[in-house]
């Protein structure tokens, strides 16, 4: 409890009321939000990740990981690999769970989108090599990430030579969580 107004001001600055992202998020603030909240679906037994897809500001499509349509959830014993606990990057070969950067192309695909310079993929995790190469393929030219991922500088390394842009988000404000 504040005692005195001067400790009042102090705390009412400190709350940043007047911050824009308060009143309304960024484009990048509310498309990271989205993948998180498209993380949720996830039933990987290892990382829920998230994917968005924009274009113009406007969302194309959405993807999260997981084993795919008709077999049995990872959650539930679907994938061996996932369940074994591998190792981040080791027994790829044999993970049955799609990533959610592969979901999400795969369903803007569904839909005959035409990619060009104004695709905007937002991922709440950096994307692991094999979704980066998947990701230029596309003509995705920009990716942003919340969280880093083992493989970040694999990805940094073909993004950077095929001219796709890649940076983390960083918060404005961090009070509007999910």
């Amino acid at each position: 409890m504040v005692s005195d107004m001067p400790s009042f001001y102090l705390a009412l600055s400190r709350r940043d009321l007047t911050n824009m992202e308060r009143l309304r998020p960024s484009w990048d603030t509310y498309f990271m939000q989205l993948s998180d909240l498209a993380a949720r679906r996830s039933n990987c037994m290892k990382r829920r990740v998230g994917c968005i897809l924009t274009k113009d500001s406007r969302v194309i499509a959405t993807g999260y990981n997981g084993t795919p349509r008709g077999l049995r959830n990872c959650n539930e014993g679907g994938c061996d690999r996932c369940n074994d606990g591998a190792p981040c990057g080791t027994g790829l070969d044999r993970c049955l769970c799609m990533h959610a950067e592969e979901n999400a192309l795969l369903e803007a695909g569904r839909g005959s989108v035409v990619y060009d310079n104004g695709v905007v993929l937002y991922c709440n995790t950096c994307p692991c090599l094999g979704c980066a190469i998947k990701i230029i393929q596309q003509g995705v030219k920009e990716v942003v990430y919340s969280r880093s991922y083992g493989m970040d500088h694999m990805t940094a390394r073909v993004f950077k030579e095929a001219g796709v842009k890649l940076r983390q988000y960083s918060p404005q404000f961090t009070g509007l969580e999910i």
